[in-house]
């Protein structure tokens, strides 16, 4: 599951790179991080710094603070895969609008 996630994100853009941070396994554009895969006991999170500015019409976001929103990802639960492509894509997309490129 860890893999598939970050997988998912790596292949967002080929101006992706990666790094980890705070023990997570962190995607940036630049030095503009825009999402991260965390590992728990129970869940994975695929998370997006800019998650409040992201559309989200089938509610797979979580998460009350002012910026950043996640998915949790449990092991035997099914996920819309198609749902959380396009958020990691609309995440690339707005890191590199950030960026002005």
């Amino acid at each position: 599951m860890v893999r598939e996630s970050f997988a998912l994100l790596r292949c967002s853009g080929p101006d992706v790179c990666e790094l980890m941070h705070d023990g997570c396994a962190t995607a940036c554009v630049q030095d503009a991080a825009f999402a991260y895969v965390a590992v728990y006991k129970r869940h994975v999170s695929v998370g997006f710094f800019q998650g409040t500015e992201l559309p989200d019409p089938v509610g797979m976001l979580e998460g009350r603070g002012k910026f950043m929103r996640h998915v949790k990802l449990r092991p035997g639960v099914g996920i819309d895969r198609s749902s959380l492509e396009r958020l990691v894509s609309a995440a690339h997309r707005n890191v590199v609008a950030r960026l002005g490129r």
